[in-house]
């Protein structure tokens, strides 16, 4: 039995206003990461959960299935993405659908690769795991270089040691989550969340985790997926 892919793609995006629909190379961003999960042959559905009729109408056209339309209530600013795939999951068990893994796969990360879409999939079933996170080590760390305010306008490290190390090579390692998630459906429905605790990471490279949610961010995409058109032509 296959697994399918869920792709959330709601209509209201803040940080880079219709970044899941915005153009590049011609192609809405949306497109460029539908036709990447056709050509893998890995899913029996691609699956877009939105509350938009154009990104309806884009994922249509680009070959993935809208069996529904998102509810209001579940495309809000504050809307938690756990409670967005609980809807898509028991909508698509309702509608017939059949599948044992789902992967949740963001429109705004267009370069993980094939490979690691199978690796996260395989380590899932291989590990028996609730949850596989796609993840890349970060050099912005919480322990050496990233700050936040105090309650009296001063600045402290956002995470503590004893003693700080003396670079960030010798700080604790941390990741960065992307838009790469396996799951196993069954056991995603009894908790009800995506738990880190039951989590395995699957650690892919920062050039593929580039996820767009800044303008600048989906500057750096569009150049890049120009720049690699070109080198073909």
């Amino acid at each position: 039995m296959k697994p399918i892919c869920i792709i959330p793609a709601r209509g209201g995006s803040k940080g880079v206003p219709k970044k899941n629909i915005r153009k590049i190379d011609g192609k809405p961003l949306l497109g460029h990461v539908i036709e990447q999960l056709k050509k893998s042959k890995i899913f029996s559905n691609i699956v877009v959960s939105t509350d938009d009729k154009e990104i309806s109408r884009i994922a249509k056209k680009y070959g993935a299935d809208v069996p529904f339309m998102r509810p209001k209530n579940l495309a809000t600013d504050t809307t938690p993405m756990d409670a967005v795939l609980l809807h898509a999951v028991k909508a698509l068990y309702s509608m017939g659908y059949h599948f044992k893994v789902f992967v949740w796969r963001d429109a705004t990360t267009p370069f993980i690769r094939t490979d690691d879409v199978k690796k996260s999939i395989r380590l899932l079933e291989q590990k028996k795991a609730t949850i596989v996170c796609g993840v890349y080590k970060q050099h912005l760390n919480p322990y050496f270089n990233m700050v936040e305010r105090t309650a009296d306008g001063f600045l402290k490290l956002s995470k503590s040691l004893k003693q700080r190390p003396v670079s960030r090579q010798n700080a604790p390692i941390v990741y960065q989550l992307n838009g790469l998630y396996a799951y196993d459906a069954i056991k995603f429905l009894k908790i009800r969340k995506t738990d880190f605790s039951q989590s395995i990471p699957l650690e892919i490279s920062m050039e593929t985790g580039l996820m767009i949610d800044t303008p600048f961010e989906f500057t750096i995409a569009k150049l890049l997926i120009e720049q690699k058109k070109a080198k073909l032509i």
